[in-house]
Formats: structure tokens, C-alpha cells, sequence
């Protein structure tokens, strides 16, 4: 890169920079009065005009400064050197905060809210992919003669819970037995795997509980199966009525609030978002017309996968304005998604 194109970079990432923290147009007098660039008003306005003549800033309105485009943010973004690092204190605040969680449920919502409070955005984190998923324990349970709880945990921390109503009682070694058929044919087993080894576990069942066998296996192939509809939790909506000016003001349209919010509860949306970026450890950046999401124009996403041991469990991420904090946002989000999967794996 010449040092003409990295002085107007500088520039970019200053009216980048301004426009994030101020949220009004930046003019070249503003720019010099506040960056030491080196160089003269004209020199900047030169440069500032070349960079509007490429898409990377725009003149909102007649006689203003200039805000960035989303090619501009995209420049930016793909040059950020160093991302803003969380001190030991927020650290070990968050870890700390994650450990408390009770359970999977509790764990997730503790993440988005933290996210959420960090970034000042609208947080976002999906439920463990049942696919990326290993049964770890299959606990039954007798509440009657004649009634079984199931408890599936997977090493994602998850917990299903079933009730199974038996034609017939099961006594203590019936119990005992059938405690011993699910857990050798589930233990380990990713959650595809365990439906097949469930299904054939019926079919190969003693005669004497083939019924209770098949009643079992029945409700858990149900409990196997994917529920997309149940794997979002999202914080900090509020959030985004703070920024209501970073979007279009008529209602409705592709990329106004209202349309962001009607997507949002769209959880396909955002659920598809989110997929999308199944790789933990790198955090991805979708800034406006890059979501592919009509309603989403005027958002950036910021996101990446949560798990561990090299298994991705889900995604995690942020959804805010294109005007956000990246450096401190990729960050936080890349933080919180190694905390989560920290505390997960441990369970």
C-alpha cells in the first residue's frame, strides 16, 4: 500500500472513529482539529473527496460532514490491527459470572445478558446443535410402578427431561435392566447416532420389556430430534431503541427499527445468521447488505461459535447498527463465546 493510500486510510479510520462516538457528520476542519494526521486541511479534503468518490464515505446531507458506507466500515474493519483486549479484572468478572449459572438455560441467558451490557447491542446465543451433541448420561428413573422419568444429558451441558407412561409395571431388575440396555446403546454416541442405536434397541428389545423398550424409545427419538424453534436467546432488544436514529426513520421499510425488530422475532433470521459463522475462535463481521437479509440493511452482525475441544456447540453473537464500536465489540464477543464454552465443557 502507498503512504497515499495509508494517509487516506487514516482518514477513514478517523471519520470512522469520530462518527462511532459523536453520531454526527465529520468535516475536514473537525478531523484535523482532533487527529494528528500530519498533514493540511486541503491535503484531507482531497482525501476525503477520493474516498467518497469510492464508496468508502458518503454526504448524508447538502453543506455536512461525511459518515462512512458500509464499504467503509468494511475497510475498516478488515484493518483492524489490534482489538481492543478485556483487562484481567473483566475477565475474571465474567468468568466468574458464567460460573454461577445452575444449569445450560441459566448459563446461556447469564451470557446474553453480560453481552448484552457490554456491547450495548441486542445479544443474541443459540442453544447446542443436538448434531454437534454426545449423549453423556441417560438416567431413568421410576416415579411409579407403572410411570418412568427420562433424564438426557449431552456433553453440551443440555438436559431433556421425559416422562414415559408403561402398559405394564416394571420392577426393580426390570428398572435396572432397561437403565443398562439405554445407557451401553447411548453413552458416547453423538445425537444422530443415539436415534439409530435407539431405534434398533427396540427392535432387538427381551421379550419380557419389549413394551417398555419400545415406549422408552419412542419419546426418545422425539427428544433427539432438532428443535430450531427453541434454540435462541436473545438480550438486550431495548438496546436497539437507543440507537432508533442509527436507522431509517419511516417505519416499516428495509432497514428501519421496525423492520429490525419484526426480524428479530423472526428467530429464523437471526438463527440463520448465526449458523453461518460455526467456527470458534474466529469472530465474524457482516456489515449491512452483507447480512443477505432485506430487513437487516441496516445492521451489522458480529458473531462466532461457542464450544469446546474442538466442537463447535452454537453460535454467539451481537446485532446492533452499522455505526457500532467494532474493536470493542469483537472483543467482548469473542470473549464471552470462549467463557461460555469454558463453563459448558467443565459440566
Amino acid at each position: 500500500m502507498s503512504s497515499t493510500e495509508e494517509r487516506r486510510f487514516q482518514v477513514l479510520r478517523a471519520i470512522v472513529a469520530d462518527y462511532v462516538s459523536t453520531k454526527e457528520p465529520i468535516g475536514s476542519k473537525t478531523l484535523v482539529e482532533r487527529h494528528n494526521l500530519g498533514v493540511s486541511s486541503a491535503t484531507v479534503r482531497n482525501d476525503m473527496a477520493v474516498l467518497e468518490a469510492e464508496g468508502y464515505i458518503t454526504q448524508p446531507h447538502t453543506s455536512s460532514g461525511r459518515v462512512p458506507t458500509d464499504k467503509g466500515y468494511r475497510q475498516f474493519v478488515d484493518r483492524i490491527a489490534d482489538v481492543k483486549p478485556l483487562s484481567g479484572a473483566e475477565r475474571r468478572a465474567i468468568l466468574q459470572f458464567l460460573e454461577s449459572g445452575v444449569d445450560l438455560d441459566d448459563v446461556l441467558r447469564r451470557g446474553v445478558r453480560l453481552l448484552a451490557q457490554l456491547t450495548r447491542q441486542v445479544a443474541v446465543v443459540q442453544y447446542p446443535t443436538l448434531s454437534a451433541s454426545s449423549v453423556r448420561h441417560l438416567e431413568v428413573v421410576a416415579l411409579t410402578p407403572a410411570r418412568l422419568l427420562l433424564v438426557l444429558i449431552t456433553d453440551s451441558g443440555r438436559v431433556d427431561q421425559r416422562i414415559v407412561e408403561l402398559g405394564d409395571v416394571v420392577d426393580d431388575d426390570g428398572l435396572a435392566r432397561l437403565r443398562d440396555l439405554f445407557g451401553a446403546a447411548l453413552a458416547g454416541k453423538r445425537l444422530a447416532a443415539a436415534s439409530i442405536a435407539v431405534s434398533e434397541l427396540a427392535e432387538e428389545a427381551p421379550d419380557d420389556l419389549r413394551d417398555a423398550v419400545i415406549r422408552c424409545a419412542t419419546v426418545l427419538v422425539e427428544t433427539l430430534v432438532e428443535h430450531p424453534e427453541e434454540r435462541l436467546v436473545l438480550g438486550g432488544t431495548a438496546n436497539l431503541t437507543r440507537n432508533a436514529g442509527d436507522f431509517d426513520g419511516h417505519t416499516g421499510v428495509p432497514g428501519s427499527l421496525r423492520a429490525v425488530l419484526e426480524a428479530l422475532e423472526e428467530q429464523v433470521v437471526v438463527l440463520k445468521l448465526l449458523t453461518a459463522s460455526q467456527d470458534a475462535g474466529r469472530v465474524t463481521v457482516r456489515i449491512g447488505e452483507e447480512t443477505k437479509v432485506a430487513e437487516m440493511r441496516g445492521t451489522s452482525v458480529v458473531s462466532t461459535g461457542y464450544g469446546t475441544a474442538g466442537t463447535v456447540f452454537g453460535g454467539l453473537g451481537v446485532l446492533g447498527p452499522t455505526r457500532m464500536d467494532y474493536p470493542g465489540t469483537i472483543a467482548s464477543v469473542a470473549a464471552v463465546a470462549r467463557y461460555i464454552g469454558e463453563v459448558l465443557g467443565e459440566r
